[in-house]
């Protein structure tokens, strides 16, 4: 029995792609290989939810719904669990914020961030996403480039293993 809620295991392989695996405290693995692309999106985007959800304390973002059973394939289309929870939309929220960030080298203020997320919310009916402080992204990004320094790091073949604690 592992000690925590979750075990992530991300997999250099030595084709590029990667491979994402996250074991539950009940001992049941969901699995997802991550080719081409996604083999070189994913794993970045992975560790910025690791990021976020660990420095915000986010029991309910992505890694804490795998943790409570969800499957790496219900995180799309059909939506077989439904659609994400609002707790997780906060979390869900700053990862494609500090992901389209990453893309265009620029790093934004937690006011652009949160004007953005209430645009968002307002336009789909939704709750607020919350708020986010500029020291609480500086602490995201600060771990984000430590985890992005041990993917790049990780030599092919090799796995990053993470443990997720729920809060």
């Amino acid at each position: 029995m592992i000690s925590s809620d979750l075990l992530i295991r991300l997999k250099k392989k030595t084709d590029g792609s990667a491979a994402l695996s996250c074991q539950r405290a009940d001992g049941s693995v969901t699995w997802q290989r991550q080719d081409g692309q996604q083999g070189r999106f994913f794993p970045r985007h992975d560790l910025t939810h690791y990021a976020v959800e660990t420095v915000l304390g986010h029991p309910r973002g992505f890694y804490g719904l795998v943790a409570e059973g969800w499957n790496l394939v219900d995180f799309g289309k059909p939506w077989p669990k439904g659609p994400l929870p609002v707790e997780a939309l906060a979390s869900e929220l700053i990862v494609g914020f500090l992901d389209r960030e990453r893309a265009a080298g620029v790093e934004w203020s937690a006011s652009d961030f949160n004007a953005s997320a209430e645009t968002f919310c307002a336009q789909r009916g939704l709750p607020s996403a919350g708020v986010v402080t500029d020291d609480e992204l500086r602490r995201i990004r600060d771990k984000r480039r430590e985890l992005f320094a041990e993917w790049a790091a990780l030599p092919a073949g090799a796995i990053l293993e993470l443990r997720f604690t729920q809060p």
